[in-house]
């Protein structure tokens, strides 16, 4: 069984909201399936690190988690900035549930054991040069961050956010701290586009391997980890 991990998938199936309209996003539905049905099995799991949906409650979610439901292998999703449809974990959970989309479960304030790795996570918070962070939001959600490492026990634990914590003279040090405590050695992000991706920071920083998967940065190919 293969862990994957892709992000930002901005799906849009019922057309309110096509990102066809930017460069490089072109077809990018039929693109991101074809490279999915190449390469996952239905044994396999695939992280989904925020950004799926651009529907604003989850009635309007349907289209778009059909899709992924359609496609092999167990899917994760964490929240990201544009998931507005994201709610209580027991509205989503009976979502799932009454729309039969069995292959879809959530990252939130859990962990989740795929064989004897444990997959922790949470959306993380911004951070822009030169700005404060809302200290609040990026409490809490180092607090999300803390909970799922601490489920995960003694287990090797590999970490997806939805925001960079790392990028050039703007690292989110709250969420780097909490990484080197728990010992994570491996961290995937999402969120940047376009020529953000060249700026991304990737490759090991003391200690850590970190990578962007946002979907157009990996011309919609689902990672293998």
């Amino acid at each position: 069984m293969a862990i994957f991990t892709i992000g930002d998938l901005h799906l849009s199936l019922n057309g309110k909201k096509p990102m066809d309209v930017f460069p490089g996003w072109e077809n990018y539905v039929s693109r991101l399936e074809k490279n999915w049905r190449a390469l996952v099995t239905p044994h396999d799991t695939v992280v989904l690190v925020g950004d799926t949906s651009w529907a604003m409650s989850l009635s309007e979610c349907d289209e778009d988690f059909a899709f992924l439901d359609s496609l092999p292998g167990k899917k994760i999703l964490i929240k990201g900035n544009h998931d507005y449809w994201w709610c209580t974990m027991a509205k989503m959970e009976n979502y799932l549930a009454e729309k039969g989309f069995s292959s879809l479960s959530f990252l939130h304030n859990n962990c989740i054991c795929v064989d004897d790795v444990a997959l922790c996570g949470t959306r993380s918070w911004l951070f822009d040069q030169g700005k404060p962070h809302d200290e609040k939001i990026m409490k809490r959600e180092c607090g999300r961050l803390i909970t799922s490492l601490e489920t995960a026990g003694t287990m090797e634990k590999i970490v997806f956010l939805h925001y960079p914590p790392i990028y050039p003279k703007a690292d989110a040090e709250q969420v780097v701290e909490v990484l080197k405590k728990y010992g994570v050695q491996r961290c995937f992000y999402g969120h940047l586009h376009g020529n953000c991706i060249s700026r991304a920071v990737q490759g090991v920083v003391d200690g850590i391997e970190y990578r962007l998967i946002s979907a157009d940065a990996l011309s919609f190919c689902p990672y293998k980890i």
